[in-house]
């Protein structure tokens, strides 16, 4: 696709942004007939289908948000001149085509397509079967807003393929692909990275960890406990596991009181041996397995450990590298666990549900990179570009 100018980019924004609005009702109303249709007993990816006023206000804000940042394409990153006269220049650059495949989430369609289409990039959107109205008049609006302003309608495309047919579309291409990004659980990322015959970002999984340290605040743990928890399940950055070092002052009296606060919640707990056999009445852990899961649900595991060291270790292994938090009063303590931690975002007395592009000051985001190449992270409008070198000579050859 031909490089754009800001200007008509941003016209493109500004006219969808008002046709979001004008389409509210319809936009709501084709989200019905998914929430209709859709059985209801994975709560996490019914909660991430829903679309109503709020979430239409969030999406014009997305629009209007990424209109008025700086265009990230053609941004000097290095000009430098060598002692035989070439001059090199070092500038951000656009991916060209991104297929982005995800699964609920109608926001999906307009975060992902606002942000790539403001880098330069052409996006493919693979949305799940779930949400196929409500993605089908996302589609138009995008269409509509690209024709308004004389552009071609294969800037921003729905991809309409069924499991087989994206398997093949994967290992087949039917146009030139630089980089696909599958936002979704361990399936459909194995999934992609089996088929996928360019580039991979993975939008990784959460099962985030918290380290409670003997150091902690104590209110401040239990604060932050049920907020990463219930705040929102559904979210990568939601907490699963969480790690409490059994020399804390009154240690087995707190265990109690926030298996208390858990339960006034809805909160399942899943155990350990050791706290199992302080809590009473709660199911412990029969299987390794349960500590690599994201559980997207009410659910959560405590385990005790007798260590930073110890806890450090568990979540390096276990953890899906999203985000992990320790709640302790000594700064020394908590930056050696945020060094030693290997995650896209590390906290310090603080919710993981913070891991977001719009909370993180980011905007709106594609996804939460896990990788470490080429970012990590929130996916914001920065991160969209890549780079390349203009080397501007006058005859030069190599001797």
């Amino acid at each position: 696709m031909k490089l754009l100018n800001t200007n008509i980019k941003n016209k493109v924004l500004k006219s969808m942004a008002k046709i979001l609005d004008r389409k509210r009702d319809a936009i709501i109303e084709a989200n019905k007939k998914d929430l209709d249709a859709f059985q209801k007993e994975d709560q996490a990816l019914f909660e991430r289908l829903i679309v109503n006023n709020k979430k239409v206000d969030e999406m014009i804000e997305a629009v209007n948000s990424v209109r008025l940042q700086d265009d990230p394409v053609g941004q000097e990153i290095s000009n430098r001149t060598l002692k035989n006269g070439l001059n090199i220049v070092n500038t951000t650059a656009p991916f060209g085509t991104i297929l982005i495949i995800y699964e609920s989430r109608p926001d999906v369609t307009i975060e992902a397509a606002v942000l790539a289409f403001k880098a330069n990039n052409k996006i493919l959107l693979k949305g799940g079967k779930e949400a196929y109205n409500s993605n089908i008049i996302l589609e138009e609006c995008w269409h509509e807003a690209l024709t308004e302003n004389g552009l071609s309608k294969d800037w921003i495309k729905l991809l309409h393929l069924k499991r087989e047919e994206t398997q093949e579309f994967l290992r087949n291409p039917r146009e030139p692909l630089d980089l696909i990004v599958p936002r979704g659980g361990e399936r459909l990322i194995e999934f992609v990275k089996t088929h996928a015959t360019c580039a991979v970002l993975v939008s990784g999984r959460g099962n985030n960890f918290l380290y409670v340290s003997e150091k902690a605040d104590w209110s401040k743990a239990v604060n932050v406990i049920i907020n990463a928890k219930t705040n929102k399940i559904s979210g990568c950055n939601a907490l699963d596991k969480v790690l409490i070092n059994k020399n804390l002052p009154e240690y087995e009296t707190k265990l109690m009181m926030l298996k208390q606060k858990l339960e006034q919640h809805k909160v399942e707990i899943i155990a350990d041996k050791s706290v199992s056999n302080i809590l009473k009445n709660v199911d412990e852990v029969s299987q390794d397995t349960i500590w690599y899961e994201e559980f997207l649900a009410l659910k959560l595991l405590i385990a005790s450990v007798d260590t930073i060291d110890e806890a450090t270790r568990m979540i390096n292994k276990y953890s899906g590298k999203h985000s992990a938090a320790i709640i302790t009063e000594d700064k020394t303590e908590a930056l050696n666990f945020m060094n030693t931690i290997d995650s896209a975002a590390v906290y310090h007395n603080a919710s993981t549900r913070f891991t977001d592009g719009g909370q993180m000051g980011v905007g709106a985001e594609l996804a939460i990179s896990t990788d470490k190449l080429h970012h990590r992270g929130p996916l914001g409008l920065k991160q969209l570009v890549t780079n390349k070198y203009y080397v501007f000579g006058d005859g030069q050859v190599r001797v």
